[in-house]
């Protein structure tokens, strides 16, 4: 299951699933100790009524997951035909407090007055062995409180008219045979046991009597802070607050956020662009990391979140952005990078959101030889990015500030990184983490980065490095042809031999178009690169039932069908779309772009892949470079449309 909706404000990240419950909450970092567990079914929603008693993930109701078009606030229905009751949740973190709201309202719709109890289920994980969280309950404040040190989380609420849950109970769950807590609610009542520690769930109960085809308003929260005290402070405003009208201002100040910057969003598909910048928006952690992606699920199928921030893939996310003048963001960012950045001039694979190094199945050793484990498109991507961030904004404060601390650095990096055999940049892991060689996208790159390098050191008015990097760049970008094959196309890579042969992979890959297309810039008329386009579009375009364009040729992550020779991404299908748009295919890019917009969930999140034959997503959900390449793609069509 992947997360239709993510709600953030930048420290407090929650993900709710598809039946609408909470399923990761990330706090007090985007992305960093999900105080839940991907393992099991999360924050269970029960209804009670005429002595009938339904979970909301049963199976038996209706559920339609969204979130509106200009706001980070869900929209979700859950109808009971069974029971004649649906719930309308609007589900929210606040801006001024690390706090989940869901604004809940309950309609009867059945035509008498009838006594509905929702019980509201929270069962977190805050230690990760599970068995050193204390939950309890507060008489005096009517909360609970379940807490491991500097984390608090504090659960409550009141209907609009002020009434607060009447019932709780407080027990364990996952730890000596017990199932949960949650259970107790099934009759309807609840035992009120007040205080339970290990692995523990609770359960609160709102009892309200709602007269015939009416509407009754509530609101649940759950309350993140570092003490007890601080928490209880705004669990005590929200109760004196109209929650109704603080959502509106929630709502108020994402529309401000959208159009803050003055430059105008196109009309053209406005609905899925802005939703895209809010995915976006939603994995920015406001200490500088821009998260992959917040879904926690795909820990259920391998080894690994995706919730690092991989420099790459931050720095396309943040493209976008710059385009559309949110820059706070990518200063934020880039902070980040001068403050990870290896004494060498390099950035390592990837980074938590807190700044430490992140995992890598990338080994210091290849066959007899040491190396480094990273992919130097990564370095190379920021520093493009920052050129770009500098075209868009015209900062020169930043330039003058950053300038000494990874620029020069990460240019005389890359300017020295070379094999002097090949001319071109030793061999590192490629964009796809998978090949160690020379590829021709990180090739790429690096011409792009060095290029970027030298017009800041003009920005820094540092005439010799700015000499020095473009002359680095340009006997890179002359020695590109060795990554032109006779076949006609940019290969993959090659590898340099001990006895100085060069093994080549051949493979097709939408990289190697992109990479010459969009960082090195070849002429549009280049024969070297409207013969890879045919390669693409030959080979791994439309190849599969469901369409799209492969990342490469036998690209086997997350292919269960291997009859074909990959799974289409919707990075690589829009990647294609904005080479077209380039080259004036206008129609041909059109027609991917919609093939894209079709496979977003109804709330428009966009998956990383999809199955070759039925469509549906694959991988985590939302992949937020996908998201990137749509705000990218729709911006690049908006000026044909």
């Amino acid at each position: 299951m992947g997360r239709p909706v993510v709600l953030s404000n930048n420290q407090l990240f929650v993900g709710l699933d598809e039946s609408g419950l909470v399923h990761d909450f990330y706090y007090p970092y985007v992305g960093l100790e999900n105080l839940t567990t991907a393992r099991s079914t999360q924050h269970k929603i029960g209804v009670w009524v005429d002595n009938d008693f339904k979970w909301s993930d049963d199976g038996s109701w209706d559920i339609q997951v969204d979130f509106e078009p200009e706001a980070l606030i869900s929209r979700i229905t859950l109808d009971s035909k069974e029971l004649q009751l649906s719930l309308l949740l609007q589900d929210y973190i606040d801006q001024s407090s690390n706090s989940l709201i869901r604004h809940i309202t309950i309609t009867n719709q059945a035509d008498h007055e009838r006594n509905v109890r929702l019980f509201m289920h929270q069962v977190f994980q805050i230690s990760h062995s599970g068995r050193a969280d204390t939950a309890i309950y507060v008489p005096d404040a009517n909360y609970i409180l379940d807490y491991k040190g500097r984390y608090c989380l504090l659960i409550a609420g009141k209907f609009d008219d002020g009434e607060q849950f009447d019932q709780f109970a407080v027990g364990n769950y996952g730890i000596e045979g017990k199932a949960g807590t949650y259970l107790d609610a099934e009759d309807g009542e609840l035992s009120c046991n007040a205080v339970e520690h290990g692995g523990v769930d609770s359960v609160i109960r709102f009892k309200k009597s709602i007269r015939a085809n009416a509407s009754a308003t509530l609101d649940y929260w759950v309350i993140a802070a570092s003490s007890q005290y601080d928490a209880q402070n705004t669990h005590i405003q929200f109760n004196g607050l109209n929650m109704e009208e603080h959502m509106n201002e929630v709502r108020k100040s994402w529309h401000q956020w959208l159009t803050k910057t003055g430059v105008s969003v196109p009309s053209f598909n406005k609905k899925e662009l802005e939703k895209s910048l809010l995915i976006i928006k939603a994995h920015c952690d406001a200490r500088g990391s821009v998260l992959a992606s917040g879904d926690s699920s795909i820990f259920n199928y391998g080894r690994d979140y995706y919730c690092y921030c991989w420099p790459r893939d931050a720095s396309y996310a943040l493209w976008p952005m710059i385009r559309l003048g949110h820059f706070e963001e990518a200063k934020l960012f880039f902070d980040f990078a001068r403050d990870t950045l290896h004494k060498d001039g390099y950035l390592m694979h990837k980074y938590q959101p807190d700044r430490a190094i992140g995992s890598t199945w990338h080994p210091l050793l290849h066959g007899r030889s040491q190396e480094l484990a990273i992919q130097e498109d990564e370095t190379a991507s920021v520093v493009f990015m920052m050129g770009e961030y500098y075209e868009a904004s015209k900062d020169k404060t930043f330039v003058e500030n950053i300038y000494h601390t990874f620029i020069v650095p990460t240019a005389n990096f890359m300017s020295s990184f070379i094999d002097a055999q090949t001319g071109l940049p030793h061999a590192s892991y490629d964009l796809w983490e998978e090949k160690f060689l020379t590829s021709t996208y990180t090739v790429c790159t690096v011409i792009a980065g060095l290029e970027a390098a030298s017009k800041l050191a003009e920005v820094a008015e540092q005439p010799a490095d700015s000499v020095k990097w473009q002359a680095a760049a340009s006997s890179i970008r002359d020695n590109l042809n060795k990554l032109y094959s006779e076949d006609k196309y940019f290969v993959k890579g090659f590898l340099l031999q001990p006895d100085g042969s060069l093994d080549y992979d051949n493979t097709v890959d939408i990289s190697n178009l992109y990479g010459p297309y969009m960082y090195a810039g070849l002429d549009l008329n280049d024969e070297r690169l409207v013969s890879t386009a045919e390669a693409v579009e030959t080979r791994i375009t439309n190849v599969t039932p469901s369409g799209g364009v492969l990342r490469y040729e036998k690209d086997y992550y997350f292919l269960t069908k291997q009859q074909y020779l990959g799974n289409p991404w919707v990075v690589s299908t829009l990647w294609l779309a904005q080479y077209y748009l380039t080259t004036g295919n206008i129609d041909k890019a059109k027609g991917l772009l919609d093939w894209a917009l079709q496979r977003q969930l109804p709330s428009g999140v966009l998956s990383e892949q999809f199955d070759p034959e039925n469509g549906s997503s694959l991988g985590v959900t939302p992949l937020v470079w996908s998201h990137a390449e749509m705000v990218n793609t729709i911006l690049d069509l908006a000026k044909y449309a």
